[in-house]
């Protein structure tokens, strides 16, 4: 385990309701090689920013590698450093750090901010590139207590990390195996009432990663609450009894902004992200899908 990595997990709040068999769930990951870890630079600057951000008595959550290691065990990268904040602190968030000598930019206006030192960089996430995941009050009601880099800390909570990488299926990324692992990790301890209600009328996304979970660890499928699946399943089952809805739309864009380009751009679909089905203006449309690839 790597030091950053291991300052971290000593530091994290227990939860009361774990168990061994919790422990065993998060443990036995691969450890990551020595690129795969933050220079002292680095996590130097990492620091800074939450140094920066907590002085000035701004709120804020880590997410990324830092949040997903302690709930799934999993050890990755930890060159990448994600702070959430809610969309209405973003602006007080990036004045405080411009003031303190650093240099901000808002890379997509609907849901991404940057902070740089030289070399390295912060992501400042305050929605989803898709816009259905915004950061809002809940994020930091239910956020858990830790430690990352020696900075007292909230984490992520991990049902609304489980929300976020649900919608994640890009043809070069895919985040179910994270969904699937948050599952076997936490499904005990998840709110359930919390992620209905989180999916919404999206509620075939989460059904969808819940199949998939019985398909990847079938001995382990009732740890998904039967209750949760025979709401979904009965969502199902009353849609083949009543019409389909009217109208040429595509949902596809929710999960890749790439893979369903044609259904949109010459198919003639309306983009489910876009106003008024969705939460982005076709100007952001645009933008992110010109920022395919770099």
């Amino acid at each position: 385990m790597t030091s950053t990595s291991a300052a971290f997990v000593d530091q994290m709040v227990p939860d009361s309701h774990a168990s061994s068999g919790d422990f065993e769930r998060r443990a036995g990951s691969r450890k990551p090689s020595r690129q795969d870890v933050a220079s002292p630079a680095a996590q130097a600057f990492y620091a800074r920013v939450m140094r920066t951000l907590g002085g000035a008595g701004l709120e804020f959550l880590v997410g990324g590698t830092h949040a997903f290691m302690p709930y799934t065990g999993i050890e990755r990268s930890s060159k990448d450093f994600d702070i959430f904040v809610r969309s209405d602190d973003i602006e007080p968030v990036l004045a405080v750090l411009a003031r303190s000598g650093l240099r901000t930019e808002m890379a997509f206006p609907h849901w991404l901010a940057k902070v740089f030192h030289r070399r390295y960089f912060v992501d400042i996430i305050f929605n989803s590139g898709n816009a259905v995941t915004p950061v809002d009050e809940q994020w930091f009601t239910h956020a858990r207590a830790g430690t990352v880099l020696g900075v007292p800390v909230k984490l992520v909570p991990a049902e609304e990390m489980l929300w976020s990488k649900a919608f994640v299926m890009e043809r070069e990324r895919y985040d179910g195996a994270d969904v699937v692992h948050i599952l076997r990790s936490r499904a005990e301890r998840l709110d359930w009432d919390r992620l209905l209600d989180r999916f919404g009328e999206r509620w075939r996304v989460l059904l969808f990663n819940l199949v998939l979970f019985g398909f990847v660890y079938p001995a382990e499928r009732a740890r998904i609450p039967a209750r949760v699946m025979r709401v979904l399943m009965e969502r199902l089952r009353g849609e083949l009894d009543s019409d389909a809805p009217t109208g040429r739309v595509c949902h596809g864009t929710l999960v890749s902004r790439e893979q369903y380009l044609p259904d949109t751009t010459a198919w003639g679909y309306a983009d489910a992200r876009q106003l008024p089905i969705g939460n982005m203006t076709a100007e952001q449309v645009s933008d992110w899908t010109a920022a395919i690839g770099r």
